[in-house]
């Protein structure tokens, strides 16, 4: 996953809260041993099955923007390795709540290791419902991150966000932003071109 103009869209200052969780969760940990060596480089790495882990300059720009917060519930769609999972944690802090979902088993079993050896309790990584997208959560949730590329916005997820909540994915190769007001009306908005493995699952 990576910026076509190969710029950190939506980067913020040098020293925020997110360059604060990726200093303090390191990529490294969330590797297949055989790409670790490489964990530096600002480059997409290979999981399994044609999975890839983000680069990490999209990462932070897609955390940037979506702007978790302590304290807040954060759904993770598609959450790979679990290094998006647990960068969320790290953001919400032990009064929050961070679901990590992921459709491939393996990947599943692999996150959710690499998760729980980061002893942050309040992060989970479960497997996906392959017939439904997300999961719907009493009162919503506050933001919605989503590591995969759906071919229009899918409703289902604006729906599952709280009043004011906040949703980032890439829609084909545009990343996008959501935004629900307090009186539920949607806001979007656009912000760089980016590639990223094609979202599985229902859109409507």
């Amino acid at each position: 996953m990576r910026s076509r103009s190969g710029r950190p869209v939506g980067a913020g200052p040098l020293d925020d809260a997110v360059t604060d969780a990726l200093r303090a969760v390191s990529r490294r940990d969330f590797l297949p041993d055989a790409v670790r060596g490489r964990a530096d480089d600002d480059v997409a790495l290979p999981l399994v099955h044609g999975q890839t882990g983000s680069q990490p300059t999209t990462v932070a720009a897609m955390l940037r923007l979506l702007d978790a917060r302590p304290g807040q519930h954060v759904l993770d769609v598609g959450s790979g390795s679990g290094w998006t999972t647990a960068l969320l944690a790290h953001l919400v802090g032990p009064d929050g709540e961070v679901l990590g979902l992921e459709l491939e088993p393996t990947l599943v079993a692999f996150g959710r290791a690499n998760v729980e050896a980061h002893g942050m309790p309040w992060a989970r990584v479960e497997a996906a419902d392959p017939a439904h997208l997300g999961r719907p959560r009493p009162g919503g949730w506050d933001r919605i991150l989503v590591s995969a590329s759906p071919v229009e916005l899918p409703q289902p997820l604006v729906r599952q966000l709280a009043p004011g909540g906040r949703l980032v994915l890439p829609v084909r190769t545009t990343m996008v932003r959501v935004e629900v007001d307090t009186d539920g009306r949607a806001r979007t908005s656009e912000h760089g071109a980016y590639a990223f493995v094609p979202l599985r699952g229902p859109l409507v």
